[in-house]
């Protein structure tokens, strides 16, 4: 997918499909910019909400493109018109390509006349042209996105605009990939296999300073890595702990992120239900986002060292399976009593946590679907930040200006006695309530004094319900905007 700016006059673009906004004003639906449209189509429009068009966030419809070039208008809704913002830009756009799958080309004439609103509509139109087909064996279900997008704008020679457009596309790379992995079958994607997609994604990245190491399953067990070793040896298909790591020279930042990469989770002994088990395939959205945001920071050639852990393995239950009351040994020597195999995403994200941190970051981030509290707590759209209350609230910042939604949370110290163990340092579960919260102090455990703030992505990293904005059905790749939002304002001004 390509996007380009034109100034051209958005009547006499070359496009298969052209969007124009509808705003919600004084109670009615109104065309912004319609006074760019020939006249022919400003009448067919003057009245809007006749064809049943409210201007409703979300609402995508299509009329003859009567006097245009483009054969088809595409009217999308931004809501209210005194409450436009980059965020609501970059879903209509979102919305607008999604729903045009199949289209080759399409021009978006939206309010777009300055840096900022340029890249939320250049990066909303590449989020929503996405499609995952892999699996489809009709050419005729496999609609293709679309592939040429042009963006309608007063400077499209403006250099900040134009970095801002290659900038997204960048970001929309990197979200894609990530839904690509969240979306494969756990058939294909195992450990093993994980770690060969980022080996193959820091090439295909072609940019200077990646590197990729592999532990395979000799090496955890030789490096001391009893979460992933325990999680991981109930499957046939043995756990990898992924080291990918961007060194820009003489950077003076140094950031970590750990993504948990349960690439199925059965749940292990203490299975799982069988309704709904197979979203679990979702349960390495976090190791997809930490692995494509460090090849953006790549891309982007970001002055900011940057190291990713995959933390990587499959929960399985079998008769090699770790039991409930094992005992097992962290990185580092810590001992956890496994009163739940079902909560294994903290075990392995304790062996990378400790692992990012023996390498002395100025931050560490990590990133999971951690949690069916999170669920619970915040739902399917906003995920929870927990962690020292500096970062925590630079999550949140980051969040706000890439579009993402991420709520702070208290770790409250009452919540740890809930995690002592008789036999161990430390249980893997706690109390019932605050299961989320419980989670973020058990992970609190393994990072020391180092700054440091934990993402609970569970109900917003897989979209079991109906496409919105530019989220697809399937993986959403989100976090990896966030993180990348967070590295860029790390990075020291230039």
């Amino acid at each position: 997918m390509t996007v380009s700016l034109t100034s051209q006059d958005p009547a006499r673009l070359a496009v298969d499909a052209l969007v124009v906004a509808v705003a919600q004003q004084d109670g009615a639906p109104s065309v912004l910019g319609a006074d760019r449209l020939p006249a022919e189509l400003r009448t067919q429009l003057a009245d809007v909400a006749a064809l049943g068009v409210t201007g409703a966030a979300d609402e995508v419809r299509r009329l003859p493109g009567t006097g245009l070039a483009a054969t088809v208008l595409v009217l999308t809704g931004v809501g209210p018109a005194d409450r436009i913002t980059s965020e609501t830009l970059r879903r209509a756009a979102g919305a607008a390509t999604r729903e045009l799958a199949g289209t080759a080309s399409v021009g978006l004439a939206l309010p777009a006349d300055d840096t900022e609103s340029v890249a939320a509509v250049a990066e909303g139109a590449l989020l929503g042209a996405y499609s995952y087909t892999r699996y489809r064996a009709s050419e005729a279900a496999k609609q293709a996105p679309v592939s040429a997008i042009q963006v309608v704008t007063a400077h499209p020679r403006d250099r900040e605009a134009l970095a801002a457009v290659a900038r997204a596309e960048v970001v929309a790379a990197a979200v894609h990939g990530t839904r690509d992995l969240v979306n494969a079958a756990p058939n294909d994607l195992y450990p093993a296999a994980f770690a060969d997609a980022a080996k193959a994604a820091v090439k295909d990245a072609g940019a200077k300073g990646l590197k990729v190491t592999v532990l395979d399953d000799k090496a955890l067990a030789a490096g001391g890595y009893g979460g992933l070793i325990g999680v991981g040896q109930g499957s046939v298909r043995g756990p990898r702990l992924v080291k990918v790591s961007y060194s820009p020279s003489r950077a003076k930042v140094k950031v970590a992120l750990v993504g948990k990469g349960i690439t199925f989770d059965s749940g292990g002994i203490s299975i799982k239900p069988a309704a709904g088990m197979e979203a679990m395939k979702s349960d390495m959205a976090g190791a997809a986002a930490v692995l494509h945001t460090v090849v953006a920071a790549a891309r982007l050639e970001l002055p900011v060292a940057v190291t990713g852990w995959l933390c990587l393995a499959e929960n399985m239950p079998s008769g090699t399976a770790q039991r409930p009351s094992d005992v097992l040994t962290i990185r580092g020597g810590k001992t956890v009593e496994v009163l739940n195999t079902d909560a294994e995403g903290r075990l392995v994200m304790a062996d990378g946590l400790v692992a990012a941190i023996e390498e002395k970051p100025d931050v560490v981030i990590d990133i999971a679907t951690l949690t069916g509290a999170q669920v619970v707590a915040l739902g399917h759209r906003v995920s929870a930040v927990m962690g020292t209350d500096d970062v925590r609230g630079e999550v949140v910042a980051a969040a706000e200006a890439s579009g993402e939604q991420f709520w702070p949370m208290p770790l409250p110290a009452d919540l740890r006695a809930g995690l002592k163990s008789k036999v161990a340092d430390i249980a893997n579960i706690g109390d019932r309530f605050g299961g989320m919260l419980t989670a973020g102090i058990f992970l609190q455990e393994f990072v020391g004094q180092t700054p440091w703030a934990h993402l609970d992505i569970a109900g917003p990293a897989y979209n079991e319900r109906t496409a919105h904005g530019y989220t697809p059905v399937g993986g959403t790749g989100v976090g990896v905007r966030t993180l990348l939002a967070l590295l860029e304002g790390r990075a020291p001004a230039s």
